[in-house]
């Protein structure tokens, strides 16, 4: 079992660049699939490091039993399955299984478990042998590595992200991704959107909103590692909450506000209180105040910004700032 299991680890599928995903039904082009020939016949050196025999590594002996095809054999059943023989087709999912595993490694630590990655890549397996056509004369598994990635990246998007992106706009946050990736290994740190900008030919502006929509959101319900108890929540800073100097600030100047107040003239301190809430009023707009005293709300608005300017004045000389205290 364990020596199935490494056998399925070492097999071998060239480098693919990551470019986004295809739509449902569209077909890889030929120029694209001539430039992804992937090995179905070879794997490397085996590992003979100890595998802890979880639910994953019992998948991996158990596939590793199902032998590879030929490209002879690859013509033949594929030819049987496109006229609905299910035994050819079960030939052929079953015998390339290995190289979905191999696909599905790449995207590791990407939000999704490795198991969960390789159910995503089986369906696109699934899909590229009903959709496979031997007659193009490329390898089945250059063709599914299509859709075997598009599955998985899909999935990614779709499972990982608590909103969910148009197709068009996962690509274009692949290039801005498999550039700064790229820069990273190259400069030996994390790009700057200013480097990766540079190294696409794009405005800063463009990578730094591409690369915000990237950003993992991450639930206030988390639990604390460490804190058995604790949520997120619990050590999020309110920002509406004032620090202690402006609770202090603020609690002197409400202290000495009716000492200030009257130093303007009636009309002035009149117009304050009843706009703001103070003197044992309550909170009015414009209008309603000079329904009150019998102005007109122009008049009423010039009047306050006439004492709102005098009572700054006051304020601002005693060191204090009284800005917070007359927001409407």
């Amino acid at each position: 079992m364990t020596q199935k299991s490494d056998d399925v680890l070492d097999y071998k599928e060239d480098e693919i660049e990551d470019e986004g995903l295809l739509d449902d039904e569209a077909e890889p082009d030929a120029a694209a699939l001539a430039t992804e020939e992937v090995g179905n016949d070879e794997v490397f050196a085996k590992d003979d490091s100890q595998k802890t025999m979880d639910a994953t590594q019992i998948y991996l002996g158990e596939i590793g039993f199902s032998p590879l095809l030929s490209a002879e054999e690859e013509v033949y059943f594929s030819r049987l399955a496109l006229k609905g023989d299910q035994a050819a087709r079960k030939r052929m999912i079953e015998s390339n299984l290995r190289l979905v595993v191999k696909i599905a490694r790449r995207y590791i630590n990407r939000g999704l478990a490795l198991l969960d990655l390789i159910e995503e890549g089986n369906l696109g397996l699934i899909r590229a042998v009903e959709k496979f056509d031997p007659e193009r004369g490329f390898r089945f598994s250059t063709y599914a590595t299509w859709w075997i990635r598009q599955t998985i990246e899909r999935a990614i998007m779709n499972q990982t992200r608590t909103i969910r992106l148009p197709i068009h706009v996962v690509k274009e946050l692949n290039i801005y991704l498999r550039a700064a990736r790229e820069l990273s290994q190259k400069l030996d740190h994390e790009p700057t959107p200013e480097e990766i900008a540079a190294a696409l030919d794009r405005p800063v502006e463009d990578v730094r909103k591409m690369l915000k929509l990237n950003e993992k959101i991450t639930s206030v319900d988390t639990p604390i590692a460490g804190a058995s108890e604790k949520m997120l929540l619990d050590i999020i800073a309110d920002e509406k909450e004032l620090g202690p100097e402006a609770e202090l600030q603020e609690a002197d100047i409400r202290q000495h506000l009716v000492v200030w107040l009257n130093e303007l003239n009636p009309k002035q301190r009149e117009v304050l209180a009843r706009r703001f809430g103070m003197l044992g009023y309550e909170p009015s707009t414009l209008e309603d105040v000079g329904h009150e005293i019998g102005l007109t709300r122009e008049r009423v608005r010039q009047i306050q910004v006439e004492a709102l300017r005098r009572l700054r004045e006051i304020v601002t000389h005693q060191g204090l700032n009284v800005e917070t205290l007359f927001q409407e």
